[in-house]
């Protein structure tokens, strides 16, 4: 199989599940979609990315932590750092145990103990010699299930939230040294927000 071959079933297993997608713009790419899963009004943006020179498809989503959930993590590391770090720890560990590639981006802090936990990345990828429906949309399941776990742990221990996305320092940072854009815009479900930004160069 080839990126032009895999890049037609793609297309085709998203046609047939009902799931829309949009092409960006992309010079390291030979496709990269955005993809709403699942296909509903709480659906999160998902990325399907097949890069210039590589035989795989990687698939993954960021979500950006709401504001006043960053807010409430904040205070929890600060009145008590060690239950702070060992949420954190939690928190890796779970996403490790998905068996998925991930980044969280972790607030900074004049303080020892870690800032809050500001956005996470869940991604995996799929080989074109391992390319077929089942596993590729089992893993756009698997990712979105995963993501739906880390925001329920994060609701249940600091609260709804309000609807506004909080602050990324790393992207922050990452644009003052580039020159580039603001950190793209984010769209809002079910009170949370799920960012679109996803770096191919970031993927290990």
């Amino acid at each position: 199989m080839d990126a032009k071959e895999a890049i037609n079933l793609i297309e085709h297993w998203l046609t047939e599940e009902g799931l829309q997608s949009k092409t960006l713009s992309d010079a390291r790419a030979q496709k990269h979609l955005h993809v709403r899963y699942p296909p509903s009004r709480n659906g999160h943006l998902f990325n399907i990315v097949i890069p210039k020179g590589r035989n795989l498809v990687i698939i993954g989503s960021v979500t950006r932590v709401d504001a006043a959930q960053q807010d409430e993590m904040t205070s929890h590391a600060e009145a008590d750092p060690v239950g702070w770090e060992e949420w954190l720890h939690s928190t890796r560990l779970s996403l490790i145990r998905g068996q998925f590639d991930w980044t969280i981006h972790v607030g900074k802090n004049e303080t020892p103990q870690s800032g809050p936990l500001q956005a996470f990345n869940i991604s995996r990828p799929i080989w074109f010699d391992g390319l077929n429906q089942h596993r590729f949309l089992d893993t756009l399941r698997r990712i979105w299930l995963s993501k739906l776990g880390v925001i329920h742990e994060i609701r249940f221990a600091y609260g709804q939230g309000s609807g506004n996305p909080g602050p990324v320092d790393d992207w922050t940072k990452s644009n003052q040294a580039s020159d580039g854009p603001t950190p793209p815009e984010v769209e809002f479900q079910d009170g949370l927000s799920f960012g679109s930004s996803f770096d191919v160069d970031e993927w290990a």
